[in-house]
This record gives structure tokens, C-alpha cells and sequence, in this order.
């Protein structure tokens, strides 16, 4: 199967190149700008799609290969969850995860380190970042039903550790107030949500992959009537050093 870029445009534009004194002279390039994508009746239309957990370390092309034989047809997984950005929104590896967390919050173990020594303390930075990572990030809400078996606090609302709540219970006929509904959620946990969540995407049943393919060969060709169309795979700038 052909990888994406097959699929792409080219691009002809002026060169800038210092020193170049022939104002006539192109660049080629690819034209990152014509982006293709999974038209809308079947982007929005889950029947075109099955549910899958990544698995591991599992990169987009070990998916592909797995449902399509093909490792190329990454940008197939990519296209199907709308994922521009692979670093930010594909589940990092481990030891990318591990990276991560260091870097964000890097202020705050450092910061323990050194209020550590202030105190004389001998704090490693190994130390200081699993107590970072065991910090409050914020707290959330346990479900909290009435003796009706109705549902008065959903779980996993972002509230004030003090949360309380105040509700009539049906059965006593009597208002009732409960406190300590909350329940702390770590940094790591918070973080290891995030990327759990990332986890779950969906797959183009491969039964509907020539679809998508011949409609990438359609979307992603020049029409003509522009003045700087030359083919429908190649569009050629204006020359802006003929005005410098």
C-alpha cells in the first residue's frame, strides 16, 4: 500500500537561498499545508470503525500492521482518531511517560531538594520526584446514593477536599448532610488518566480501506483554474523577488 506521502502535493516556491542572485530559481517541495482526511460520512459513523486498546508500547504503525498487514497505513490509524500531533496525543512509551513527568514537574521536586537542605536534609532527586509524583493533584468525588438507590453525587467530580453535600432522603423524609465524599488523586494518577485515555481509539475496518484510499487520491489533487496551478499534483508560487 502506498504511505501517505505518496498521496501529497507538490510545491514549487521561490527560492530564498542566500546568495542566489537568478530570481528565477524554485524550490520543490512537499506540500505539508493539503492535508487529507476521512470524509464525513465516514469519520462520523462508528459502523466503519472497530474499538481498540493500545497495547503496550504499541506504535501506529504496529497497528496497522496488525489490522491491515501493512505498517505504512499508520497515517490510516492517525486519520481515523484525528491525531495531528503523534508526541502529544499517542500514548508515550514507558519510559517516555517516566521523561515526561520529570520534565513537568521538575520546578516542583526541585524545589523540595532544596527546602530539603535547608532543613539539612539530604533529599535525592530520585526521592524528590516519587514524592511529587504521590502529591494531591486535586480531589474528586465518590458516588453518594440515597436509600433509593438514586444516584444524589456522581463519582469523579473535581471538587474542594471539604466537599459536602446536602440532600432529602426519601425514605427517612429527613434532609441529610454528608461530608467526606472526596477522595485524593495523585499526580501520577492524574497524569497516567490522561494516557490511559489516549489508549482508546478506533480502527477503519480494513474492508473499507480502498474507500478511503481512492477518496485520498481525489481530495488530495490541485484543481485547476488557480494561477499558480501547473498539474494536479504540482502548483508553482508567484515569484515575490520580482517586487523585492
Amino acid at each position: 500500500m502506498p504511505s501517505y506521502f505518496r498521496y501529497v502535493p507538490q510545491f514549487d516556491y521561490v527560492s530564498r537561498v542566500v546568495g542566489d542572485t537568478n530570481i528565477s530559481d524554485y524550490e520543490r517541495t512537499t506540500n505539508l499545508f493539503k492535508r487529507g482526511k476521512l470524509r464525513e460520512d465516514i469519520f462520523g459513523n462508528l459502523q466503519f470503525f472497530t474499538k481498540y486498546s493500545i497495547i503496550g508500547d504499541e506504535r501506529p504503525d504496529n497497528v496497522a500492521f496488525k489490522f491491515y498487514e501493512d505498517e505504512t497505513l499508520d497515517w490510516i490509524i492517525l486519520l481515523s482518531n484525528n491525531i495531528l500531533n503523534v508526541f502529544d496525543e499517542w500514548p508515550k512509551t514507558q519510559r517516555g511517560f517516566e521523561n515526561y513527568l520529570k520534565e513537568k514537574y521538575s520546578e516542583v521536586y526541585r524545589t523540595k531538594i532544596l527546602r530539603a537542605k535547608d532543613r539539612s536534609i539530604i533529599l535525592s532527586e530520585e526521592e524528590a520526584f516519587q514524592e511529587t509524583l504521590a502529591d494531591v493533584h486535586h480531589y474528586e468525588t465518590i458516588q453518594v446514593k440515597n436509600s433509593l438507590g438514586v444516584t444524589v453525587v456522581p463519582e469523579g467530580l473535581i471538587v474542594a477536599q471539604n466537599y459536602s453535600v446536602n440532600f432529602y432522603d426519601p425514605t427517612d423524609k429527613a434532609q441529610r448532610i454528608l461530608s467526606g465524599i472526596t477522595k485524593p488523586v495523585t499526580n501520577y494518577e492524574y497524569e497516567s488518566k490522561i494516557e490511559d485515555e489516549k489508549r482508546n481509539i478506533f480502527i477503519l475496518k480494513p474492508r473499507y480501506l480502498n474507500v478511503v484510499l481512492e477518496d485520498m487520491e481525489r481530495i488530495m489533487k490541485y484543481k485547476e483554474g488557480s494561477t499558480q496551478f501547473v498539474s494536479e499534483t504540482l502548483k508553482k508560487g508567484d515569484n515575490i523577488r520580482l517586487y523585492d
